[in-house]
């Protein structure tokens, strides 16, 4: 299975009550976990780890989890509250406070690590999970254990939410050097690299480690940078309602066309050509296309492609 490692927490929704007064909505969430609901749905063996809240939210992750097929048998229940995210939109796009000092997430260590048996074929880590400590360390730690297995990584970055940039590049840095496929949005790649022309700083992100950098671009769609070839793949044209969960989305219909196409190993990686990652580009538009076509992180089941 492709076991997704990063945050499960509760996106709070903005809604109006019948009343008309402004409120919030619970919703099952976070960047990581969002993409392991999205391959359960998408049909490819999914796994999903992060402490899970032994409080009634914990208990809403868990059964969303359930729901979508998604393995979470690693995900240990602990003492300590969920993390909370309240959503405001603008335009669609959505802004993000977040509540999360002592909570499951921020609080894990390395010893709520679980074991990577035979049953994990491939990693996946990124979102807030990888800013705060202790539990960033402990993801960190994660990663460097991963033995042969494929590493995808996408930090999904918050500017709002680092407190110590120099701490957090560095981290990335350590990340990008292990990883085998990063994926980055525009907006990322210049925080991260600067300016300048997409595809020359992912080729310059290429030469710190990884063998494929992925960038998503909104509606002039994706494309897919190794050393040797790019591949490109236009965005889905939808009428967008929110972009909640949209590079999460994208992030699971990239891996499954990968791992449905033998892609989704060291070897696999060493030979996949254009052609592949035209796919596996493809299907992570045509899913994002589903979620942001309707309210919050609502991944498309297979049937829906």
């Amino acid at each position: 299975m492709i076991l997704c490692c990063g945050e499960a927490l509760i996106d709070m929704l903005p809604r109006q009550t019948a009343g008309h007064e402004a409120a919030f909505a619970p919703y099952a969430g976070g960047a990581v976990f969002n993409t392991a609901i999205a391959l359960g749905r998408l049909g490819a063996a999914s796994g999903f780890f992060c402490p899970l809240s032994d409080d009634l939210f914990g208990a809403q992750l868990r059964a969303a989890l359930d729901a979508s097929g998604v393995d979470h048998s690693l995900s240990p229940a602990v003492d300590r509250p969920c993390t909370l995210a309240f959503v405001t939109l603008t335009d669609g796009q959505a802004r993000y406070a977040f509540y999360d000092r002592g909570t499951a997430l921020r609080e894990m260590t390395i010893a709520e690590l679980p074991e990577l048996t035979d049953r994990v074929e491939a990693l996946f880590f990124g979102g807030i999970s990888l800013v705060g400590d202790p539990c960033g360390a402990s993801y960190e730690a994660l990663c460097a254990r991963a033995g042969d297995r494929v590493v995808m990584l996408d930090p999904n970055i918050r500017p709002g939410f680092i407190r110590d940039e120099s701490a957090y590049r560095a981290r990335l840095d350590r990340m990008f050097a292990r990883a085998d496929i990063v994926k980055l949005s525009d907006e990322d790649l210049h925080w991260l690299m600067g300016d300048g022309a997409v595809e020359a700083l992912a080729r310059a992100l290429c030469a710190r480690g990884p063998k494929v950098v992925v960038i998503t671009e909104g509606a002039k769609g994706a494309r897919a940078v190794m050393r040797g070839a790019v591949a490109q793949a236009p965005a889905q044209r939808v009428e967008v309602v929110d972009t909640v969960g949209a590079g999460d989305t994208f992030n699971a219909g990239f891996l499954a066309a990968l791992r449905q196409g033998g892609a989704l190993t060291k070897a696999g990686l060493a030979s996949v050509d254009a052609a592949q990652l035209t796919a596996a580009l493809t299907l992570g538009a045509k899913a994002a296309a589903v979620t942001v076509s309707r309210a919050g992180a609502n991944p498309p089941w297979a049937h829906e492609i």
